[in-house]
Formats: C-alpha cells, structure tokens, sequence
C-alpha cells in the first residue's frame, strides 16, 4: 500500500474492521483445530466399523497432515497471484466437499484419500488466513492479532473434540465428519460478507478496479481515500519472482532458518500432542487421566497463544518466542519425573500446553513479517509446509524409540532438546529493521 495509508494503519488505532477480520481469521484456525483432531477421535470408532490394522488407523491419521503440509507448500502460494480471499474461499469449498465426502466412505483408502483432500484445502486456508491477520493489525499490536488467530487452533481442538465425543455417542463416527462440513461451508458466507482482501496484495498485483478496492478497504478502515495508485516498484530485468524469491541470496538465510524453525518446533509440538495420553497412560496413569491430560494441552494453547501475543506487543517477538522455547524444554525435562504423582503430570501438561502452543502462536506471527507482500501467502505457506513434515515425521520417530526400548516419559527429554536447539537458531534469523521492536504507538 501507499507509505502514507501503510504508516496511518501500523500506527493507527485499531477498528471495529480490523478486528472483524482477525476475528474471521481465528474462525478459519479453529477449522484446522478441528480438523486435526477429528481422525483421532473418530479412529476407534472407524477401527470397529472396518477392523483395520494398526497400520492402516496410522495411514488414516496421517492422511491429513500429508493434505496439509501439500496444500501450504503448493496451493497457499497461489494466493501470492490471485488473492488471499479467492484462495481461501476456493480451500473452503476443497476442504467442506472433503469432510462431507469423508462421511460418506465405504472402504479405508476412500476415507484416507478424501482426509488427504480436506488436509489440501486446511493448509491453504491456514497461510492465507495469517497473512491477512497480520497485514490489517497495527504494529505494536501484531504480534498479539497473529497470535490470537493461532488459538483458533486449540478452540477448535478444545471444543470439536468435546463435541466429536458427543455426535459419537449419539450418531456414530460419519456425523462428526458431516458436522466438519457443514460447518466449513457455513463459514464462506462469513468470509464473502466480512474478511477483506488483503491491501497489500491489491497494491502489488493491481488487479481490475485496484484503485477502487482499495478506497473502499480504506474508508472501511476509517483512512482517507487515494486520488492514485502509487508508483509501482519496479523489479531489475532477471530478478526472482514467486518461490525463487525465498531462496534468492537476500533472502536465502532467513527462508532457511524459517524453515528450520517450524520444522523443530512443529517436530516438537505434535510429540507432545499425539503421544501424551498415550504416554501418561503408560506411566501407570488411567486412561480417563491420560485422556483429561490432552486435554489440558489444548486449554493450555488458548491461554499460550494469547499470553505470547500480549508480551510481543511489550518486547520484541524474538525474545518473548526463544523464552518460551527454553521454558517449553524445561517443562519437558521436568514432566519426565512426573509419573509419580497425578496432579504434578497434569499441572505440567496444562503449562506445557501453554508454553507450546505459544511457540507455535509465535512462529506464525514471526514468518509474515519477513517477507514482501508480493511472496507472503509463499513464504508463510511453505513455512507451515516445512513444519508439517516435522508434524507427521515426529510421531514416527517416537514409536521408532519406544519400540527401541525407550521408557515413555524419557521421550520427553530428547524433544526437549529439539526445543533449545530451535532457540539457538531463533537467535540467528534477523528481522527487517521496522519490524525488529514493537510499535510504541497505542491502539
């Protein structure tokens, strides 16, 4: 946008506009919250219905996250070219077809090829959805906007479970997944009425009527209008465009370690929340315990993504995100002695969940900030992407150990590791100048 309206909105108090539309953004991540959890709270239901084998459930859960990491990596970047609020209302539509369909499987690789679907259009909603979040956000108070849009995630994990539970009981595994689609196409109307394109996409592209568009985001975001598209940045014959951006030599270290980043974080995170009540179990605790126990991981994430946020708008994002990486491995450490007493795992989990899920709350408000807003929705989407791959390589990697003769709880001492390694790589990733210390003007 024109330095003029991007410095009014940066620094400008916040909206009744802009927070429609990060309100819209969290609904957006509770989908993938949903999303996430709905093959594990379904499996064993699906398992009696078809008597699969454990490696066929294992498939089915994958599935997904083999859809999501697809869709951030090669459909989020389309968003670069025609828009964030197309791309995201042509995911909803993949996604809501797949869940409906999900419901209507007659064999295991039916359902594991459509959970594949809906993963394609969760993980192209997901970089589109946090770019938006972040670009109509003030500065000082991004980080907090980003962050809150992250506990979509964990509302959706909290509340979709509790209710998976319940369409269970009642009408068996094929509504949960009807309820999931019908629920995601609800929400196209939602972004047709209310989530706006994003304002630097329409000064970078210049689609049809751009000028038009973007006066009225402008009078809708209380600015004054502009009397003509600002001059056009223009690029030097040769120069990298879309993905090569990313990897081109100015931008070639921090896309590394973004990538890095989310790889050991998301590594890390999906340990934690695939295996704990399996664990705790394990460790000699019930299974109602060790089912309350997950639980507490996703309660902890609503509180973790907005404590995270909140003290980003007081001291720069990177030290408030390496901090709760080094706390997150020290609470690690400590659940390994846990086992004994019941109330020290939960209390645990319940911090652990919190610290965690701001890790992750963090990384999504770090990664749009680094990259131009002609490669955003690219260079967020195959950040998700990247750390996708850790997300389904990580439980693997702990039943390898487990099988290997490894005691449940140590488990959580080597992913603590993975945690202090992402902070030592935290400390090398420099941000632009601008973005470097919190905004000091008020919203």
């Amino acid at each position: 946008m024109s330095f003029d309206l991007q410095r009014r909105v940066d620094s400008g108090p916040m909206n009744s506009f802009q927070y429609v539309a990060i309100g819209i953004c969290i609904v957006l991540n509770m989908i993938d919250g949903f999303d996430v959890l709905v093959m594990a709270f379904t499996a064993a239901s699906v398992s009696a219905e078809w008597s699969l084998s454990g490696a066929q459930i294992g498939l089915l859960l994958s599935a997904g996250l083999f859809g999501m990491a697809a869709g951030s990596l090669f459909i989020a970047p389309w968003a670069d070219r025609f828009g964030r609020r197309p791309l995201i209302l042509f995911c909803l539509g993949i996604s809501g077809l797949g869940m409906l369909l999900s419901a209507l499987s007659q064999t295991p690789m039916q359902l594991a090829l459509l959970r594949g679907l809906t993963g394609l259009g969760i993980g192209g909603i997901l970089a589109s959805s946090n770019v938006i979040a972040s670009e109509y956000s003030s500065k000082r108070w991004r980080g907090l906007a980003v962050s809150l849009q992250s506990t979509g995630y964990a509302l959706g994990a909290t509340l979709g479970g509790l209710l998976a539970v319940w369409l269970l009981t009642h009408w068996g595994w094929r509504s949960v997944f009807l309820f999931g689609g019908v629920v995601t196409l609800v929400v196209i109307p939602l972004v047709l009425l209310w989530l706006p394109e994003s304002l630097d996409f329409l000064l970078a592209r210049r689609p049809a009527n751009a000028l038009a568009r973007i006066n009225r985001l402008a009078r809708r975001l209380g600015q004054p209008a502009l009397a003509q598209m600002p001059a056009a940045v223009l690029k030097q014959p040769g120069a990298a465009s879309g993905f090569g951006v990313l990897l081109a030599p100015a931008m070639r270290r921090t896309t590394l370690l973004i990538w890095l980043l989310f790889f050991l974080v998301m590594f890390g995170f999906y340990f934690v929340m695939s295996w704990t009540p399996k664990l705790l179990v394990a460790a000699g605790l019930s299974a109602q315990q060790g089912i309350t126990g997950g639980v507490l991981l996703s309660v902890g994430g609503i509180f973790g993504a907005a404590l995270i946020g909140g003290l980003a708008s007081r001291w720069p994002l990177t030290r408030v995100l390496s901090l709760f990486m080094l706390i997150t491995a020290g609470l690690l450490v400590l659940f390994v002695g846990s086992g004994s007493s019941i109330a020290a795992a939960l209390g645990l989990g319940l911090l652990i969940g919190l610290f965690s899920n701001g890790c992750v709350a963090g990384l999504y408000a770090l990664s749009p900030v680094v990259y131009d807003a002609s490669v955003r929705a690219t260079g967020v989407g195959w950040g998700i992407g990247i750390g996708r791959i850790g997300a389904i390589i990580s439980p693997t990697v702990a039943g390898f150990l487990l099988d290997d003769g490894w005691q449940p709880l140590h488990l959580y001492g080597v992913f603590a590791s993975v945690f202090v390694i992402a902070a030592g790589c935290l400390l090398l990733l420099k941000l632009p100048r601008a973005q470097a210390e919190p905004a000091l003007a008020s919203a």
